[in-house]
């Protein structure tokens, strides 16, 4: 016996997918994401915990480490996202203080552990490409935080990149500069 089928869905709406590896709001599925992009997701959630809880940091790594799918991440990423970040804290606030519309205390949780990671990885992480760094950040932000959040992210990590990874930005921008 077949089961009833759901009709509730819009017309044209019934089984059809409209990007390939993306859900109905536009976040990377789980299966499309490469394992750097798994590491920094595992990353962010480590780092809130460690800004809402105040949690150990060695009691949040053992506990994320247990979490389900951390086996497809790259551990050494993590690794070096969440311990690098809570290390850098303050210098990492530092650089972005000048930039906010607002006070350090009044940045969500989840917005400030992106930008943790997205600075993290521009100073640390030459091999990632900058712009790769920021749409990684986007992404987090678009899809663990609130409704204009990844544009907050973007807006402070466009406005550090020529700081943090100033020959790289130079170079890409002097390619896009129309022909004379």
């Amino acid at each position: 016996m077949t089961e009833p089928q759901d009709d509730s869905r819009p017309e044209g709406a019934q089984g059809h997918q409209t990007r390939t590896g993306r859900t109905a709001t536009g976040a990377r599925k789980a299966a499309a994401k490469n394992p750097r992009s798994r590491a920094r997701e595992f990353a962010l959630q480590a780092l809130y915990q460690y800004q809402v809880g105040g949690n150990d940091p060695t009691a949040i790594d053992l506990f994320t480490r247990d979490l389900s799918g951390f086996h497809k991440a790259d551990a050494v990423h993590y690794d070096a996202l969440l311990h690098g970040c809570i290390r850098e804290a303050a210098e990492q606030d530092a650089l972005m203080e000048p930039l906010l519309d607002r006070s350090m205390e009044r940045i969500s949780p989840i917005e400030r552990a992106v930008l943790w990671i997205g600075i993290y990885e521009m100073r640390h992480c030459p091999d990632v490409p900058w712009r790769v760094v920021l749409n990684e950040a986007i992404e987090l932000a678009k899809e663990f935080g609130g409704t204009d959040g990844h544009k907050y992210v973007n807006g402070i990590l466009n406005s550090l990149a020529p700081t943090l990874r100033a020959t790289e930005v130079e170079a890409d921008r002097g390619r896009k500069k129309p022909a004379a």
